[in-house]
Parts: structure tokens; sequence; C-alpha cells
């Protein structure tokens, strides 16, 4: 059966501005890092797309790498792009990213002209598309000049193949550098994409005052930390989670007793609030101003209107953020 969109999508989220910029995403976007790729079924990964495109959602997030196996995300996301996507093309947020070892060689990772051009190519070729609206530095290259990396992304949208140019991983003195670069070649650098989760807080070692300062956006991905940020790993390793499987990134050796002894803490707090861990966990990052939009992973479609819900209520009482404070530092 032919797929039509919900016709009131756009009435479900108020969409969010990124950065200084005219773009605007909407507050959860998905991203096809797990489950999209060749150890999945096309059939689940087009009913997720489908639930989230239903829900407003109109940024999806890939990279050159992800699957398993590399590149397979975006050969299904392109086929689902060329069949129940065909007609909405304008109405959608495409990124994808090239840094990581992608294939054989000298030439199949890091931030070289070379590596990242012949790699929106080939993932422009998967993706069954002439353009994304972003292309991303996956990761910063310590061997290469940051002016080569830059100028690619300068060339990527010069070229028409991208319209905006992101970075993820970065430090904020290199985000500082290229934001720079990339302004003096022409370009405004639009977003980064780092970490950020309830565990893992580095972006608050500057890089969020980098940001709001530069005007850029922030995207964090992971805000559940693959999973630990939810109510699945509160007692013990379910056989189908995403630690146990042997394809995921998340190991069974990082769920020990002292974390989850601090999840069923935040487990309470998100409870007192009416909220499920993960929605908290999501609304805490939603909570600053400077975050455009939390990138989220979905495994069925019940998921995506649960991370959806987190939308309720990004508000926090100071007690709260400081309660959250103190079981994270393990007091």
């Amino acid at each position: 059966m032919r797929y039509v969109p919900a016709a009131d999508r756009y009435d479900k989220l108020i969409y969010n501005r990124c950065g200084n910029s005219g773009l605007l995403l909407p507050p959860v976007s998905l991203g096809l890092w797990h489950n999209f790729g060749s150890v999945d079924t096309l059939s689940n990964a087009r009913s997720m797309i489908r639930a989230a495109f239903d829900a407003g959602i109109t940024h999806f997030d890939l990279a050159n790498n992800y699957g398993p196996d590399p590149g397979s995300a975006e050969e299904n996301f392109g086929t689902i792009l060329s069949t129940d996507l065909a007609g909405y093309r304008d109405e959608l947020v495409i990124s994808t990213k090239a840094g990581y070892r992608m294939w054989p060689g000298p030439y199949g990772e890091w931030g070289s002209r070379k590596y990242l051009l012949a790699s929106l190519d080939a993932s422009l070729l998967r993706l069954k598309i002439d353009y994304v609206d972003i292309f991303y530095s996956h990761r910063p290259d310590p061997n290469t000049p940051l002016e080569e990396t830059m100028s690619a992304l300068d060339q990527a949208i010069r070229s028409g193949k991208a319209v905006y140019a992101g970075i993820s991983n970065y430090p904020p003195d290199m985000t500082e550098k290229a934001y720079q670069i990339l302004a003096r070649m022409g370009h405004r650098l639009l977003i980064h994409q780092p970490k950020y989760s309830m565990l893992v807080r580095t972006p608050e070692q500057g890089l969020l005052e980098t940001l709001g300062r530069l005007g850029m956006g922030c995207i964090p991905f992971s805000p559940l930390a693959q999973g630990l940020l939810t109510d699945k790993y509160l007692h013990e390793i379910p056989a189908d989670s995403r630690a146990a499987k042997p394809t995921g990134f998340l190991r069974a050796s990082e769920i020990t007793p002292a974390l989850q002894t601090k999840l069923r803490a935040l487990n309470g707090v998100a409870a007192a609030r009416g909220q499920s861990l993960a929605e908290m966990a999501l609304a805490w990052i939603l909570r600053d101003k400077r975050v455009t939009s939390v990138l989220v992973g979905a495994s069925r479609p019940e998921q995506i209107a649960k991370n959806l819900s987190a939308l309720n209520n990004t508000r926090f009482a100071a007690e709260e953020i400081a309660r959250i404070d103190h079981i994270l530092a393990g007091a």
C-alpha cells in the first residue's frame, strides 16, 4: 500500500532554529546508527522512518560507515527514500558524515580532501540523491591540516552536493578554528554533533559555551548512552538488548553494579517527575537552549513516540538538577 504521511505532522512539534542560521530542526531527530543496516530488517526500518515522519521528525542522520555493514544504513535509507518518501525530499533534512574507516588503504578514513569528497560521492550514490543537507567531518584528524579538511566541506557546498557543513567530536579549540577557517572561505559552520548525555558530560567543559558564542547549533548523539539511560538495564542485561548483541558498541562489561545503582537512583528522580528514565534523560539535554535537537535511535516505532513524550516536560527545578548531579557524582 502506498505510504501517505500524516496530514497533521507539522502540528505536533515546535521546530528549533539551528544556531544563528535559517535552518529549523525538530527537537528530536532520528539517528540511523543502529538498527537500519544489513543485519536488520528493511521492513522494520521502513516502519520506524514512517513513524518518525508522521510525528513531525524531518531530520534523519546517517554516516558513511553506519550499518553494520558499513554503508548499509545509507543503502537502506536510500531505498526507503526513493519509494516511501520520494515526493517529500524537500521536506527532509538528511545528513551524512565521513571520518572513520570506510575502506582499506591509506585513503579510507580521517580528514583528507581525497577521502571526504570521495566518501560524499559514494554516500550520495547509496542514498540515491543529488545532495545532502548537512555534510559532517565525523572526527578531527590530527595529521591533516584543518584548512584541508575545511576546504573539503567548502567544496562540498560549492559543488551543490551539500547545503550546510558540520563537524562531530571536535574539541572546543578546534571547533573555533574550524569555524573561522570556513568563515574565511565564505561559509558558516552550521552545527556540531558531540557525544553528550547524563553519563558523558564532556561538552559542558567549554564546547557548549563555544557553540553558543559562535552561533552554531548543537545536536548531541547517544543521549541515552546507547540504552543505559532507560529502564532496560536497571537490574540485569536482557538477552535481546544492545549490550547482549555482538554487533553493537555497548559491552555488557560496562554495566557494572555501581552504574546500575546510579541508574536506579536516576530512575527514582524521573518517576517523581512523572517521566521514564529515558524521557528525563532527553529532557535534561533539551533544557539547555544551546541544544538545537537531540539524536535518538530506535529499534521499533513505539520507541520513537516514547522519546517524543520527553518534550512534554523539559523544565527542571533547581532541586532536581542538584539531585541528579549528586547521583552522577556517585555520592
